[in-house]
């Protein structure tokens, strides 16, 4: 990771998506920066977090994504250069802290980078698509296609903070932020210190009534200023200036790595269509998009999930051309991430063009029986160990509760033992639920950096309103599934220095919680059924601490 930091101007590098969005964050001279780990964009957190230390900016591994936007917060209130980087999930869990938030002048700059996951390749519990936020919190978000984009986006996402003092988000996707590419590298900026100075004005800082009505009308004003630039930004262009729009029948309005498909299916089919590229998602640049359509008879959307740009080309379609005919998502799937050979197969049908899609793999008279693989846990896991144990003590009838972490896939074969799964945190709340309105016996499982995260107010709620599912806390000292990040058990910093560990059993203890045991079960498997089968009895939460260190662990 140090070429991130080494790599001078004017050089050229091959970096992910994430880590030129770390390129660029550095070359603003970026002073703060927090993060809870989440895939897509764990790359960023962990590029930062090897760097830490080498370089004048603070990271941290917060406790959660909420609790790392308030320390943003903090950061930029005291005019600091702040980066927050999160999970699409992850701005649900700091969505109290950031709306308010928009509402405020910061002192310093704030851009927080959201990486959706489209297809739910690494967050399958739901398919989200954080660009419905814009609108809900007021927030301009900036959409880059290819990682040269997210290191130069990252860069004016900067810049408009400063400018307007308000929080920017930088949206990307999977396939953005895990691509390889080209980029052209600038000067570093190294700032002269991590340490701000918080002057006190609360009407700056307080969102209290009669003070927030007027918050609102001055965000409303410096949103319609950013739409302003907009309109003229570079970042919204139109990709063939070769050709006059009144001159052309059809058009194509794209966004992100969206835009990238689009491109490789006009090189397939030999087209000329000019098409207009969106780097600004939010305020959206109604000018420009108005003018593009104004002399087209068809003009095709291509976005991913939720057709949010295909309704505002519709509204503005309105007035400018209200014969224009827009393809979208009758040609494009509403579920799902984008391939490019649906996007050129849209492409061919909106502009009439013949499309013969050939089977390179010509395979005569082979039948192949492919066995179907289900994700498992790695080899010498722990968990192969506590499941087993729990399946083998547990009665045939036992409701087990899911949580989100490398125990999710205790839901395939050969276990099948997740009932529900929700997200981080409410394997716990959820489980009380089940308890309360049925008293089924329920095993519920919660990770260590699951339970740091969001899991501890769903536990005190368990006990505080006498419930009695068993609580087994799945501690393997590590943030595993995302890529063995630090938490707060670990006594370890985002910073890399040694810190008291806050240990899991000291918080369940101080919830005066009676039958707490904490076992091995690599070494102490039957210990562990004998403690299941005894702890299902109980008429009090009870709790398990399954303690052994992930396999990938250097000891």
């Amino acid at each position: 990771m140090e070429k991130l930091l080494k790599t001078k101007a004017g050089k050229k590098l091959i970096l992910l998506g994430n880590e030129a969005i770390v390129r660029g964050a550095l070359e603003v001279g970026v002073q703060f920066v927090s993060t809870y780990p989440g895939t897509p964009a764990s790359e960023i957190g962990n590029a930062f977090f090897s760097l830490a230390g080498k370089d004048n900016f603070y990271f941290e591994f917060s406790t959660n994504e909420k609790v790392a936007l308030e320390a943003g917060a903090g950061a930029a209130f005291s005019g600091l250069k702040t980066l927050v980087a999160i999970k699409h999930f992850g701005l649900n869990v700091a969505l109290d802290a950031l709306l308010p938030l928009c509402y405020t002048s910061l002192r310093g700059s704030m851009v927080i980078v959201v990486a959706d996951d489209p297809n739910g390749w690494s967050s399958a519990q739901a398919e989200e698509n954080t660009r419905f936020f814009a609108q809900l919190a007021h927030i301009p978000i900036l959409e880059p296609s290819d990682s040269q984009e997210c290191k130069d986006f990252i860069k004016l996402a900067f810049e408009l903070s400063e400018k307007f003092e308000m929080p920017i988000m930088v949206r990307i996707t999977t396939r953005v932020a895990h691509q390889r590419a080209v980029v052209k590298t600038g000067t570093i900026k190294n700032p002269r210190t991590t340490k701000g100075r918080f002057i006190r004005e609360q009407k700056r800082f307080v969102t209290m009534p009669p003070r927030v009505l007027e918050m609102k009308k001055e965000l409303l004003a410096k949103i319609q200023k950013i739409k302003e630039i907009s309109e003229k930004s570079k970042i919204n262009k139109i990709q063939d200036t070769r050709y006059k729009i009144q001159d052309t029948k059809l058009g194509i309005i794209t966004s992100g790595v969206s835009y990238l498909y689009v491109m490789e299916a006009l090189q397939k089919l030999n087209l000329d269509i000019p098409v207009l590229k969106l780097g600004f998602f939010y305020p959206i640049p109604e000018v420009k998009i108005s003018k593009f359509i104004k002399k087209l008879k068809r003009v095709l959307i291509v976005e991913e999930l939720d057709p949010y740009l295909e309704k505002e080309v519709q509204r503005f379609a309105k007035d400018t051309n209200p014969k224009l005919k827009i393809y979208g998502k009758n040609y494009l799937p509403e579920v799902g991430e984008l391939r490019p050979e649906m996007v050129l197969t849209a492409v061919a049908k909106v502009a009439n063009k013949n499309l013969e899609i050939k089977n390179s793999l010509k395979i005569k008279n082979l039948k192949l029986k492919i066995p179907r693989r289900t994700p498992r846990f790695c080899l010498g896991c722990p968990y192969w160990s506590v499941f087993a144990a729990v399946k083998k003590a547990a009665p045939k009838n036992t409701i087990y509760g899911g949580g989100i972490g490398c125990y999710m896939m205790s839901y395939f074969p050969p276990f099948e033992m997740q009932d529900y799964l929700l997200c981080m945190g409410a394997s716990l709340g959820v489980a009380h639920g089940i308890k309360k309105a049925t008293g089924q016996k329920l095993i519920t499982f919660v990770g260590d950096s699951s339970f740091y995260h969001a899991a501890i107010p769903a536990f005190i709620n368990t006990v505080f309103n006498q419930s009695n599912p068993l609580v087994i806390i799945m501690d393997n000292s590590i943030t595993a599934m995302t890529g063995h990040q630090p938490h707060p058990g670990v006594g370890k910093s985002g910073m890399g220095k040694p810190v008291p560990k806050i240990k899991i059993e000291d918080i369940v203890r101080a919830c005066q919680v009676k039958h707490l045991k904490i076992i091995d079960p690599v070494k102490n498997q039957k210990e562990f059924e004998k403690t299941i089968k005894e702890f299902l009895k109980k008429r009090e939460v009870s709790v398990i601490i399954a303690r052994h260190p992930c396999i990938f662990i250097k000891k």
